[in-house]
């Protein structure tokens, strides 16, 4: 200890723990997942990405006023495994009919609309959004997320909250 500076001799353990901390959060704060995006939108990184999500058998009085309501507000906020993504553009919205299978007497298997309750509504839909992503070596990446088919996200909007599942996902130009 003797050849060492006297302002080292007189740091104790805590107070290198504490610096390392400090050091920690400024790289984390210049390595943050907004530097990243800012990065990747001003190198031309981002492309639009569009998913196609599927929302299935969510209680609703008026599921045509919901679907309308949903293309008059043009956009979504979108949350990808529980990681807010931010809003999205609302493409499309088109009213799935709920369809069940059924085996005729002479063998033969078809596809019938769903005779159930009619007195109980439920919103079907599959719905084209829009947004900015890139692709990544785990596919495409939209709001730091990795995006696959079969994902759980949540829509959001002014009147309506919702779960649904991507069944597709194209980079633009795809």
């Amino acid at each position: 200890m003797a050849g060492l500076p006297a302002f080292l001799r007189r740091l104790n353990p805590v107070d290198i723990g504490a610096g390392a901390a400090v050091l920690l959060a400024a790289a984390g704060v210049i390595w943050s997942p907004k530097l990243a995006g800012t990065v990747a939108r001003a190198t031309g990184a981002l492309r639009p990405v569009l998913v196609t999500v599927d929302v299935r058998a969510v209680p609703a009085a008026d599921p045509d006023g919901l679907a309308q309501a949903m293309r008059s507000e043009g956009k979504t906020s979108l949350v990808i495994r529980n990681q807010p993504h931010g809003s999205v553009t609302i493409k499309s919205v088109d009213p799935v009919e709920r369809r069940i299978t059924v085996v005729l007497p002479n063998g033969m298997v078809t596809s019938v609309p769903d005779p159930g309750p009619r007195g109980f509504t439920t919103f079907d839909a599959r719905l084209q959004l829009e947004g900015m992503g890139q692709r990544s070596a785990g596919g495409v990446v939209l709001g730091n997320q990795a995006l696959k088919i079969g994902s759980p996200v949540e829509l959001e909007g002014a009147l309506y909250r919702i779960n649904g599942t991507v069944s597709n996902v194209r980079l633009g130009g795809q």
